[in-house]
């Protein structure tokens, strides 16, 4: 009588080798490794783009404050002129200032204001102080790089 061929073989059980699994979680950590290390420099370039974008509007802001109060805010004041009227606006400073708020940079710092400017060769200089958070350094973004 002959058997089964099913029946003769050994019986074993389906599943992954353990050599197989090592493969799949090497290539696996391969990949996520690649992946991070192409996207983890994006984030220090949207700071950059994102303090260029702040520095923009308030440059705006400051244009309009310039106009209607005929002159920048001091040094002194500061950006905080930009949202509370100066006690000798005679009813020029606009309702509601002319930000909505003077947010701080990318880094969680505040953005520094001179007047007059220096670096800019303008009216003020307006930069974030970058990275480092020192001002007057190598790293600072400001109204003079573009």
């Amino acid at each position: 009588m002959s058997q089964n061929p099913e029946q003769a073989a050994p019986n074993r059980e389906s599943g992954f080798s353990l050599v197989e699994l090592m493969v799949v979680v090497f290539i696996m950590g391969l990949l996520a490794t690649l992946v991070i290390v192409n996207v983890a420099p994006v984030g220090g370039q949207s700071r950059v783009a994102k303090a260029n974008a702040d520095i923009a509007a308030l440059e705006s802001a400051l244009e309009m404050y310039s106009l209607d109060m005929q002159g920048y805010p001091s040094s002194e004041g500061g950006l905080a002129a930009l949202k509370t009227a100066p006690a000798n606006s005679d009813g020029r400073f606009r309702a509601g200032g002319y930000v909505k708020r003077v947010q701080k940079d990318p880094w969680g710092n505040d953005y520094v204001y001179t007047v007059p400017g220096v670096r800019s060769s303008g009216a003020f200089d307006l930069f974030s102080a970058g990275p480092d958070g020192t001002p007057n350094t190598d790293d600072d973004i400001g109204n003079w790089g573009y």
